[in-house]
């Protein structure tokens, strides 16, 4: 059953990265008309990627805590490193979800917060629970690291690019799509 649980977990959190990276993606997207045919694509399709990475997500977290204690209680093998490296990515793990959960509250919640951390301020913590997810899978994804060490740092830099470029956009230092 505990290989059962290994496989799951995996499979959730590879699941998880890529659809978090997109709900980032199309959130860039979603309130910046200046980027023109992809503030549309990202209006039609932000939340209900959202919604579906945040599923993942969650599956992943309660899967994970499973394994992990698996992991910590001595039922299963432990990984290759130590068990205060794989704790520590835990930890880091458990920050990515918080700062998510915090963020979607923002979002559907927006009653709860108040200026200055208004609802669309909390809801920018999506790219620091993604940085801390980003960091997670690398920390303790061991079972593709030639694939997800690759991938990882490269997204991470373009959601950053993205991010980065919007600001850029908003604050009138570079021209959007349609602006002389």
């Amino acid at each position: 059953m505990s290989v059962v649980i290994w496989y799951l977990d995996r499979a959730a959190g590879l699941l998880a990265y890529p659809s978090l990276t997109l709900a980032v993606l199309t959130g860039i997207g979603y309130n910046s008309p200046s980027f023109g045919v992809l503030h549309t694509a990202a209006q039609r399709v932000h939340i209900e990627v959202s919604v579906f990475a945040m599923i993942v997500t969650l599956l992943h977290a309660l899967i994970g805590v499973v394994d992990t204690w698996n992991v910590l209680s001595g039922q299963v093998p432990p990984p290759a490193y130590s068990l205060s490296y794989f704790s520590a990515g835990v930890i880091v793990g458990g920050g990515a979800l918080l700062l998510l959960v915090v963020a979607v509250l923002g979002f559907t919640d927006p009653a709860r917060f108040s200026r200055p951390w208004g609802p669309r301020v909390v809801h920018t913590f999506a790219y620091g629970g993604f940085m801390f997810g980003t960091i997670h899978a690398a920390a303790i994804g061991t079972d593709i690291q030639g694939l997800i060490i690759p991938l990882l740092g490269p997204t991470a830099v373009f959601i950053s690019y993205v991010l980065c470029l919007r600001v850029l956009v908003q604050r009138g230092m570079l021209p959007g799509v349609g602006v002389n």
